[in-house]
């Protein structure tokens, strides 16, 4: 092994310690954390070929990662971030995103670590790599949310809503829309609370027009940032949820229909059962004719044979004295697994097998 490598290894001694530190309440140091970000901020370049070590570095990181040894992971980092200063312009230009993942991974898992040793880290990693700057806001907001903060996460992503650098591009206007969307989700938060607070008034009181209309705002705002993002191919299921529990709750059920249709049947969408579940949910609660209900199953079956609403596809079917193409009619168990499901050889046995198993599925 090299020298750089068995440097790597040494252990930190207390004159390591001296350096400049962010010391975070609980007493966790990262010597490494604000004297290289310095450096690098303030323009200082090293005349050092640090390729050896920074390749070793990144293997002991990943090594120290896959065996949660936190604290040796982030004395590593004290030479990692040496690669700011790499000669190779590529290295360097990616150096702050995978600084950042690794930062964030030890920060988030160390015993040690606290919300404002992970801000400090955020917030300058932010001012390094600004191509990553909406990246890391976003993922500094979830951060925050997984800590019951929600207006430091708000006021997180208010700021990254409004950051631009140079030509937006399409990829900008990817996150910029989620960032929108998550801001979305913190107010509909808002709002379900004063839904809730509403729920509770008399409707006679005027205690109860004014909230009533301070939930209007919100809906507003919200839906504003949901909606753009929904148009966007994708997963959004908390998001779609979100939007058309809204457009519900004030009676526009026709453009909730139309939401969760495109949903489930744009073309450009990735396939997802899903919104399927959630188009099926919505109809059985407006008592769609049974045709209707059955065609929204015979998708999701075709994507999940296994999906636990499949109970429910076979009782319709077995109402409307219809059968799945390639069924034989004579009622007797196919050669395939669904034939054997919907076939009256099989009857209420195989269902009462099939249920105990399908009961503890995850949904997908």
């Amino acid at each position: 092994m090299s020298d750089s490598s068995e440097e790597l290894k040494r252990p930190t001694t207390e004159d390591d310690l001296r350096g400049v530190h962010v010391l975070s309440g609980s007493g966790m140091y990262f010597p490494w954390l604000q004297k290289h970000v310095e450096t690098v901020v303030t323009g200082g370049k090293k005349e050092k070929d640090f390729a050896q070590t920074t390749s070793a570095c990144l293997s002991f990181i990943q090594e120290a990662l896959l065996k949660h040894q936190w604290q040796q992971a982030a004395e590593y980092m004290h030479s990692y971030f040496q690669i700011l200063e790499d000669s190779d312009s590529n290295k360097r230009q990616g150096a702050p995103e995978i600084i950042w993942k690794l930062g964030s991974e030890i920060l988030y898992y160390h015993p040690k670590s606290n919300v404002e040793t992970f801000n400090t880290f955020a917030d300058r990693m932010k001012h390094i790599g600004v191509m990553n700057y909406l990246k890391i806001s976003l993922q500094h907001a979830l951060y925050l949310l997984h800590h019951g903060m929600l207006e430091d996460a708000n006021r997180n992503l208010s700021q990254a809503e409004t950051w631009r650098y140079g030509e937006k591009s399409s990829s900008q206007e990817v996150l910029i829309n989620l960032i929108q969307a998550y801001k979305g989700l913190l107010q509909y938060y808002t709002w379900s609370q004063k839904k809730m607070e509403l729920s509770k008034l008399d409707k006679d009181d005027y205690v109860y027009n004014t909230a009533s209309q301070n939930m209007l705002n919100h809906s507003w705002k919200t839906s504003v940032n949901l909606c753009a993002l929904i148009q966007i191919p994708g997963v959004w299921d908390p998001f779609v949820k979100s939007y058309v529990e809204m457009l519900e709750f004030y009676g526009d059920r026709d453009g909730a229909r139309e939401v969760l249709s495109n949903y489930a049947y744009d073309e450009k969408f990735p396939s997802n059962p899903n919104a399927h579940v959630y188009l099926y949910n919505f109809l059985k609660k407006e008592k769609a004719p049974r045709e209707k209900l059955i065609s929204v199953l015979k998708i999701l079956y075709q994507i999940v044979p296994s999906h636990k609403l499949m109970l429910e596809f076979h009782r319709l079917l077995k109402k409307s004295g219809t059968m799945l193409p390639g069924f034989k009619k004579s009622g007797a168990p196919g050669k395939t697994g669904g034939q054997a499901f919907t076939s009256a050889t099989f009857g209420q046995k195989v269902i009462g097998k099939r249920m105990k198993l399908w009961l503890v599925r995850k949904l997908w």
